[in-house]
This record gives C-alpha cells, sequence and structure tokens, in this order.
C-alpha cells in the first residue's frame, strides 16, 4: 500500500517495493504470422503463472537473464539476439502450459488437443504430412481408438472434428504460404493434397471468401490482413 504507482510505458523494465527492486516487471511483444496467430491466441489463457520448482523454470530464467542482459548493455547486435530469444522464450512457456495445465485446463482448440496424449499422435500426423488424404480410420487407428470414440474426443477437445480440423490446417499453411512467398499455385495445391489448381481454388474460397489469387494480392498490400476461415 505505501508503494507509489510506476508509469508501465516509461520503457521495457518496471521496478516496485523497497528500493525499486522488490518486483522487477519485463515488457515485451512477440508477432506472429497473421495466419498462425488466431490458433495459437484463441488457445492461450489470459495470464500463465509458471512456478519456481517446474521442469522448464531453469529454462525459462536462463533465457530471462539473457534478455534482461542485451535490454541491459544495449551491444551490437542485441536485437539479432533478442529476436532469437522471444521465440525460445514462448517455446517454454507453451510446453509449461501444455506439461503443467492439463487438457481440462484450456479452453477448446489445438491446445486441450495437444495436451491430451491420446489424441497427440495423430495430430502429429497431420501435421506432419498435411497433403495425405487422411481417413477417419487411419487417425483413429494411430490414437488407438474406435473410430466414434476419436472423433468424438477430437471434436470436444479441438473444437471441431478431425477432417474439419485437417481442412483448417491446410488453410492456414496455404495463406501462409501466399502471404510470403511467390510459389506457383500448382505448387501450393500439390504441397497440400489438392489434385489441381481449381479443387485448391475452390476450397480456397469457400474457406476464406476470397481466391487465392486476390488472398496473396490483399496480403501484401495490407500485412496484417487477419487470418480468414
Amino acid at each position: 500500500a505505501d508503494t507509489p504507482p510506476v508509469d508501465a510505458a516509461a520503457g521495457p523494465f518496471l521496478h516496485a517495493g523497497a528500493e525499486g527492486r522488490d518486483a522487477v516487471a519485463l515488457g515485451g511483444r512477440l508477432e506472429l504470422d497473421p495466419a498462425a496467430e488466431e490458433l495459437l491466441t484463441g488457445a492461450l489463457p489470459p495470464v500463465l503463472r509458471l512456478g519456481a520448482t517446474t521442469a522448464e523454470a531453469p529454462a525459462v530464467r536462463w533465457l530471462l537473464a539473457q534478455t534482461l542482459g542485451e535490454l541491459a548493455a544495449d551491444r551490437p547486435g542485441a536485437s539479432f539476439a533478442l529476436g532469437h530469444l522471444a521465440p525460445l522464450l514462448l517455446v517454454q512457456v507453451l510446453r509449461a502450459l501444455l506439461a503443467h495445465g492439463g487438457a481440462d485446463a484450456h479452453p477448446a482448440g489445438l491446445l486441450r488437443a495437444l495436451a491430451d496424449e491420446r489424441l497427440a499422435p495423430a495430430l502429429r500426423l497431420m501435421h506432419g504430412d498435411p497433403a495425405r488424404p487422411w481417413t477417419l480410420a487411419e487417425l483413429a487407428r494411430a490414437a488407438a481408438m474406435s473410430r466414434t470414440s476419436f472423433a468424438q474426443r477430437f471434436k470436444d477437445l479441438a473444437g471441431v472434428p478431425p477432417l474439419a480440423y485437417l481442412r483448417r490446417r491446410r488453410m492456414r499453411l496455404a495463406q501462409h504460404t501466399l502471404r510470403g512467398t511467390d510459389t506457383p499455385m500448382s505448387a501450393i495445391a500439390a504441397s497440400l493434397g489438392y489434385g489441381s489448381d481449381s479443387a485448391f481454388s475452390t476450397a480456397f474460397k469457400r474457406a476464406t471468401g476470397l481466391s487465392p489469387r486476390h488472398y496473396r494480392e490483399a496480403a501484401r498490400s495490407a500485412p496484417d490482413l487477419p487470418a480468414r476461415g
């Protein structure tokens, strides 16, 4: 109650308490590809507390120390170093969230599905080879479940049926490629398992409301264009 307020916008460091050292807050921002941002941020809780005794704490502590050192010293290459430390911090936080939150702690979505040991093998298959025409039977077999039980569990935890999730995954990958590369439509279509440009274009427009060509043009003119579909 005796600690005066501190302006949090004054810089990357915020000190409060006796001699300004009882608490230290470090603020930062990590920009994600818009095509993937919605999948991640929609599955994250507003606040995550990482205990000092968790398995991930030493790595997070080391990464924070390196980050603080780079910010305080302002040495050559600091921006490059910080650009790599921030994603590593995010990885450790996500690992902690999956390891200690438990599937029931997350809303329906990708993180909740990933936290489930039964569904993880099927998700790895879809993520590892999105072009393959996976069937419900193949995915259920990977999860060692019946098709009915697998489909219901996947929908309960991921929020969508398995094959609908696979289609959404393909569209997110397509949007990412269209945004950042000049890859021909035929190559994108083949990499995602579509037999022709027209089949890919039809599926993409159904999911996003735009043809692949128009989406690429819109993304180039507006880099912060949100993901669609």
